[in-house]
Parts: C-alpha cells; structure tokens; sequence
C-alpha cells in the first residue's frame, strides 16, 4: 500500500489537516489511519467543547479569530457533503476573574493584545462584573475579562464528523488500523507500518496522534514533551443556579460553563502529572474537595447541587511551554507534527490543519505565521508559553 500523504490519528486534528490537503490539492492521495473510530477516548470527544479568543500570545487569538469564522460558517465551509447544517455556536463569552492587583494588570495588558488582532474583550470592574452576572460574589475580585462576542461552545464531534465527511468526500482515505511504527531511511520517513495493513509508503508523515504523539517519535529516535494528563468533568445540578446565558467562567480553583439546563466544571488536580494512557477513572474527590467550596463562595445559588455524572479525558500536555508544537521536525524534515495542545486544540483545529496542510503544500506557513509554535522551540528548550490554560 502507499500513499501521498499518511496522517497518524483520524480525531479533529487529522480530521482537519486530511480535509484542508484535498480541499487545497484535489486529487492527493491522503490516507488517515485511526485506531479507534468510536473516538471513546479522544480529546475530541470528551473536551468542554469551547473556543475563545481570550489567549496571551498572538499567534493563538489569529487562530481563534480563524477559528471562530470557520464554526460560524461551517456548512458553507465544508459543503452539503458534511452532512452538518450547523455546529450550534452560542456566543455565552468566557469570563477570567482576577483576585489579586497583579491579575488585574495582567488581565487588562493581554486584553489589549487581544483586542489589536481583532478580538472584543473587555476588562470590567468588580461592580460591572456583579451588573452583567448578579448571581456572582465579586466581593474579593479585583476585575474581569470579558469576551462579548466570538467565545462560547459548539459541538465537538459535529466538527469532527463534518471535517472527515467532507475529507471523504474530497477523496481521503480512513483506515481503522493502529500504526506500530514508522521505517527511516537516509533522514526521512519512507513508510509506515500497520498493525493489520502492513507496510504503507509515503511522501509526507503527519503526526495527528494526540496523547500518543511522543510514541509516534519515538519511532523515528526522537523525543517529544507531549504527555498525557488527566482531567476530570463532573455534570452537576443545581436547581437554584439556573443560568443558561452564563459565559464559560474561569476562577482561581476550577472552571464551570452551562450545558442545557446543568453545568460543566472541572479543575486541575494539585498533584498533576502524565498519567497512563489507558487511565480514564474520573477523580471523584476533586469536587467535593476543591471545586464545590470555591463554586459556592463564587455563586451562593450553588448552595444545593447534585453531581449527575463525571467523567475524564486526557489533555495532551506540552510540558515545555503548553503550547501547541507545530510543523516539520528538523531531523526528519517529511514528518510534520500537530501536538501538545495542552486542552485547546479542539478550537484550534481549523486554522492549524489549514496551515500544515498549507506547508506541507507550499513549504512553509502561509495564512498564519506559526513559526512561533515551530518544533524548533522545542528542539532548544526554549518555552513560548501560554499563560491562559484552562
């Protein structure tokens, strides 16, 4: 077998690059292989399903004001092929709270650069924080950064299931296979092997793995500062906090956003750190002992609520910086890596498969520069970090 192109991992990230390389190049010969179409496990599937253009760094508010264009208009993007009228955008807005004079200032600094490429946030006081949402306790709040418009959730696997339906339609190939490994030979990747489908050739790797990225180089010799980390979402209930126009709200201890007539929340564990690859348990205590005391203080209507279900997923975690890793490896200049996107690469989806597809077509980044988010970073240790991980 062989192929132009082989993209390792069929979720949103190979999905998006499969979809943009024969949308760009009718007629190449693209081939994605995922080990589980189910995607029980996956990023994708089990994400809070948010996109926002509140980021520290420029690079990433130009991927989400791409990001956002390409949800809003998704049928018109992919075509009647995707078979996906809409992606159900509402536009609720993220909302960062500050506590501390310092988050104030670093709230109303990046708020600047936002809003100098083109996103709408707003730096409010803790009085119009309390007009706006009169449900909140803002008494020990400094200020808060709003996003008034393109920031909210959307559906997650609708993105998904477009991008491969229209990939598919364009002329990609999906393969329910596992890739074992890959074959090198004088500096470039030459062929990749397949638990069930053997050797397969190729022009052009792409390492779409997500959690699993760090194997995939470790093929080729290489490391990777990609891990995976647990995160546990709780569903909870909560009859006296019905707030179905709440924005998706970032606290010192935990996040929460609504879902029809629940929430969503989650946190980052104290004690965080790669986890096994297979390990989805759910962290249980973590709402009782860090998420309900902090939900309660911030909302007194949080003050009866019941957890109706949890579960986790896995962020694949760039320990460097939490930034995206992007583009050739310099070692092996024919495979291209999309990795460690550390829990927002769902959003980031669009622009990052237009802009590999896009080198690897091309030879170098073209709509967005993201030679920021180069693989060379990591190759020096030299972090490009991204303060607004949630």
């Amino acid at each position: 077998m062989q192929a132009s192109v082989v993209v390792i991992g069929g979720a949103v990230m190979g999905a998006s690059c499969a979809y943009w390389l024969t949308r760009m190049h009718p007629g190449l010969d693209v081939l994605v292989v995922e080990r589980d179409p189910s995607f029980a496990t996956a990023s994708t599937a089990l994400s809070a399903a948010g996109i926002r253009q509140q980021f520290t760094t420029a690079v990433n508010v130009e991927i989400s004001r791409f990001g956002i264009q390409f949800i809003k208009t998704f049928a018109d993007e992919v075509g009647p092929q995707a078979g996906i009228p809409s992606l159900g955008l509402r536009e609720n807005g993220y909302l960062f709270l500050s506590q501390t004079p310092e988050g104030a200032q670093a709230l109303a600094d990046v708020a600047a650069l936002q809003r100098a490429h083109g996103a709408g946030t707003e730096i409010w006081t803790p009085a119009q924080t309390a007009a706006r949402f009169p449900w909140l306790n803002v008494e020990d709040l400094t200020a808060a950064s709003f996003g008034p418009r393109d920031e909210g959730f959307f559906d997650n696997m609708g993105l998904l299931s477009g991008l491969r339906a229209a990939a598919k339609a364009q002329g990609a190939r999906f393969v329910t296979d596992e890739v074992t490994g890959l074959t090198v030979t004088a500096g470039r990747v030459t062929s990749v092997q397949l638990a069930k489908g053997g050797s397969v050739a190729c022009d052009v790797a792409v390492n779409a793995a997500g959690t699993r990225a760090a194997k995939v180089l470790g093929w080729a010799g290489l490391d990777l500062a990609v891990e995976p980390r647990k995160r546990t979402i709780f569903v909870i209930d909560a009859p006296n906090a019905r707030h179905p126009d709440a924005p998706l709200m970032i606290d010192r201890d935990y996040w929460i956003r609504p879902e029809h007539a629940q929430w969503i929340t989650a946190t980052v564990p104290a004690e965080d750190g790669p986890c096994d690859e297979d390990d989805f348990a759910p962290q249980d205590s973590l709402w009782e002992e860090v998420i309900w005391p902090a939900l309660w203080h911030r909302a007194p209507g949080f003050d009866a609520v019941k957890v109706v279900r949890a579960w986790a997923g896995h962020y694949a975690y760039n320990t460097l910086d939490q930034n995206a890793i992007l583009g050739p490896h310099p070692d092996l200049p024919n495979l291209y890596l999309m990795n460690g996107f550390s829990g927002h690469g769902l959003q980031q989806a669009p622009a990052v498969g237009r802009g590999i597809a896009e080198h690897i077509l091309h030879g170098g980044w073209q709509s967005i520069d993201l030679s920021d988010l180069s693989v060379d970073r990591m190759l020096a240790g030299r972090p490009f970090r991204e303060m607004a991980i949630v």
